[in-house]
């Protein structure tokens, strides 16, 4: 881990445990930067990002744009590198014995790492191209799941936790499906909607009855 300061400071000597902890924590992503408050310049730098250097102009007058996140803190932030990068930063105020700004304490992260890991999950997260269904005509135990796992995120709620009536929903769906024309169907929709065999008879006819008097 590299780090870039002036001859020995007091406020150096003071903050480099914390400064050297946050770098170490954030690894190569963070650059950690320690700002002369009064002087506005670079005190020191861990984990250096640009060129800038111990002695260069801190240009904290950017803080003056910010609003405070919490007392003594501003960010996070945005910024943005030279070379396209973009960084989220956060600043804090830090005081001596009286109450005075002492230094400035920067975290610069490096956002490349985030985004790119955000849109290698996007893209399995995509939409799939629709199933070719010649393939799944006959595949009648994937219909029962789809239909039960489309009806249960509509829902919102896990299958264990369907009242009678939501099961009698869901049952008069497969049945519009063809599904209980399937030889076997019970056991296999009895399975999907954690529940026993007898269960999806007893409903199953409940359904039926209901037809027949509607």
């Amino acid at each position: 881990m590299e780090t870039v300061q002036e001859a020995a400071d007091p406020r150096v000597d003071m903050w480099s445990a914390v400064c050297r902890a946050v770098a170490l924590l954030l690894g190569p992503y963070a650059e950690v930067v320690l700002h002369d408050a009064e002087q506005d310049r670079v005190l020191a730098i861990w984990n250096p990002m640009t060129t800038r250097r111990a002695g260069d102009p801190s240009l904290l007058g950017e803080l003056d744009q910010l609003e405070r996140s919490a007392d003594d803190v501003y960010g996070p932030y945005e910024k943005l590198l030279a070379d396209g990068r973009r960084l989220s930063s956060v600043s804090a105020v830090l005081r001596d014995p009286d109450g005075r700004p002492s230094a400035v304490l920067c975290v610069n992260l490096d956002r490349t790492p985030l985004e790119q890991a955000a849109a290698v999950l996007a893209g399995f997260a995509a939409p799939t191209a629709p199933r070719p269904q010649a393939l799944f005509d006959q595949d009648w135990p994937d219909r029962v799941h789809q239909i039960i796992g489309s009806f249960v995120r509509s829902r919102g709620r896990p299958v264990e936790r369907l009242g009678r009536e939501d099961r009698l929903a869901v049952l008069a769906e497969l049945d519009q499906a063809g599904v209980f024309a399937v030889r076997r169907a019970v056991p296999v929709v009895a399975s999907a909607l954690r529940t026993s065999r007898s269960t999806v008879y007893s409903l199953l006819a409940e359904l039926r009855a209901r037809r027949t008097h509607s």
